[in-house]
């Protein structure tokens, strides 16, 4: 498959949603039916309220509207895309997907304030600055846009228009504020280089972990996340080796940022079945990760609260150990990671709605196609800690 297809097939994805007013909320009889609508996965559920403050606008209680969703009792952060909250959130995916809006009782002491999409456009704009520093050392390219162009961009995110998208992110890439944006989309679209994203190799990563508690046989009944506590965050970029970059697999990857989960990958042990270094997805393999993952494709047409808490580590009670990786050719280290693996299991590890069991998958091709639009790859890993694993029946 060509790269510009997959990414295409990443920018349709959505999640069917199905809206419920809270109970404290309905003023009428009978209530409100549900809303069923469609979410773009690089969407924000906040964009969603034009569609449903007017269906349930007659069954509110006299107030001031402050939106706010939740799901099984959990408030959602507005800033975290939706995909991502749906790919985290449900063990299996849930389609449609039942959330509960609320107009009233702002939990302020949870969610940062959000109060519009400017707060969306601005928080998206911060994300794409972070990324451009990681990758660039240096935030000027996205400083240097005019204010019309990033206007466009978060047009182009809103909207769900990949090509538009392309030309208006053309300046963000080392070299492109002298070059002709609609080339570089079109050069982007045909060419797409294997280590494309940014031209870089230097790639941001926003990395979840949630401990499934409990050993189930169907995922569809995993205990609940019932506090954003249970979320453990590393935001952390990841370096593709320039030397050996083709060959930089997904499992070396995790493995840069959690070694003592992925330890085989660390020490150099990758599976012996790895494909050449040009190795690219055929259309079959995307369609059965995607009908797996839970991607729906559609042709239908700010306070500091908002940045992720880094994790840099945590311990053996409460999740895994990050390890220096200068020091793992110690043998007393090396023991130090085999032995935090054999703690953990790793379940589920999902990205853009889609589960990738195959560790060995090309690094450059995760960072190229699945990559969200401010140029954040988020990973979401189900962990189950060796000793929860007595099945509930």
């Amino acid at each position: 498959m060509e790269n510009w297809e997959a990414r295409s097939k990443v920018w349709e994805g959505s999640i069917p949603i199905q809206l419920h007013l809270h109970h404290s909320q309905v003023t009428t009889l009978p209530p409100p039916p549900p809303l069923m609508v469609l979410g773009p996965r690089n969407g924000y559920l906040p964009l969603l309220v034009p569609l449903i403050k007017p269906h349930f606008q007659s069954s509110l209680p006299p107030g001031t509207d402050t939106v706010w969703f939740d799901y099984k009792g959990l408030p959602l952060k507005w800033y975290i895309p939706t995909g991502v909250l749906f790919d985290l959130l449900c063990a299996e995916p849930e389609r449609p997907w039942n959330i509960t809006v609320h107009f009233r009782g702002y939990p302020s002491d949870i969610l940062s304030p959000c109060e519009g999409e400017d707060n969306l456009k601005w928080n998206f704009i911060n994300s794409l600055k972070e990324a451009s520093y990681i990758i660039n050392g240096s935030i000027k390219n996205v400083m240097n846009m005019p204010q019309s162009e990033q206007m466009e961009l978060w047009r182009c995110v809103v909207k769900g228009d990949l090509e538009g998208y392309c030309r208006a992110s053309a300046r963000l890439r080392p070299g492109g504020i002298a070059e002709d944006a609609t080339r570089k989309a079109v050069s982007h679209r045909q060419n797409h280089n294997e280590n494309d994203t940014f031209g870089t190799s230097r790639i941001p990563v926003h990395l979840y972990l949630r401990d499934l508690r409990k050993e189930v046989e169907d995922f569809a009944d995993a205990l609940p996340v019932e506090s954003w506590d249970e979320i453990n965050y590393i935001n952390r970029p990841v370096e593709i080796p320039k030397d050996d970059g083709s060959k930089f697999t997904l499992g070396s990857a995790l493995a840069s940022l959690l070694p003592e989960l992925f330890p085989n990958y660390l020490l150099g042990e990758e599976s012996k079945g790895l494909a050449d270094s040009c190795r690219q997805l055929t259309n079959s393999d995307l369609e059965v990760m995607t009908k797996s993952g839970g991607i729906v494709t559609s042709q239908v047409g700010s306070g500091s609260n908002n940045a992720l808490p880094s994790s840099d580590s945590f311990d053996s009670e409460t999740g895994p150990v990050i390890i220096n990786l200068q020091t793992t050719k110690d043998s007393k280290q090396v023991a130090e990671l085999q032995k935090a693996s054999s703690r953990w299991n790793v379940k589920i590890i999902r990205v853009q709605g889609i589960e990738l069991p195959d560790l060995d998958l090309p690094f450059n091709w995760v960072a190229q196609n699945l990559v969200a639009p401010e140029h954040f790859l988020h990973i979401c890993i189900y962990t189950l800690k060796v000793g929860n694993e007595e099945k509930s029946h």
